[in-house]
């Protein structure tokens, strides 16, 4: 089974994504929240298009142009990136790692499941 995207809807009417592995972990999470059912769809396909984009990793200062991955460390000293499409925006985030090998991992997941992964729309909790 490959990855997909599931499309969630909030009591509030927005949209959210998470694209999942083939094993069910989240590998990504949607940046932002959008208002509309489409906005998440080009969110989502923005993702796709991106998905092989190399990685600008900054603990080490490196700087690439867009779209790029970018991989730092967060204050509490997991490693975690960033997504961004080709116009510098962001377009997803990750969880925390507690090795940056793993949030590489991640991010070759991403490359991986996220171009042909279908997407699901589930309804909005009551």
């Amino acid at each position: 089974m490959a990855g997909k995207f599931v499309i969630t809807t909030a009591k509030n009417g927005e949209f959210t994504f998470n694209l999942k592995a083939s094993n069910g972990e989240v590998i990504l999470t949607a940046s932002e929240t959008y208002s509309s059912l489409s906005a998440c769809e080009n969110g989502i396909n923005s993702v796709k298009k991106n998905a092989g984009a190399a990685i600008e990793d900054q603990t080490r200062e490196e700087k690439i142009a867009h779209p790029k991955y970018e991989l730092y460390k967060d204050k509490g000293g997991e490693f975690r990136f960033r997504m961004k499409a080709g116009n510098g925006q962001n377009i997803g985030k990750s969880e925390g790692y507690k090795a940056k090998a793993s949030a590489k991992k991640g991010i070759a997941s991403i490359a991986k499941n996220a171009p042909d992964a279908p997407v699901i729309v589930l309804e909005a909790e009551k």
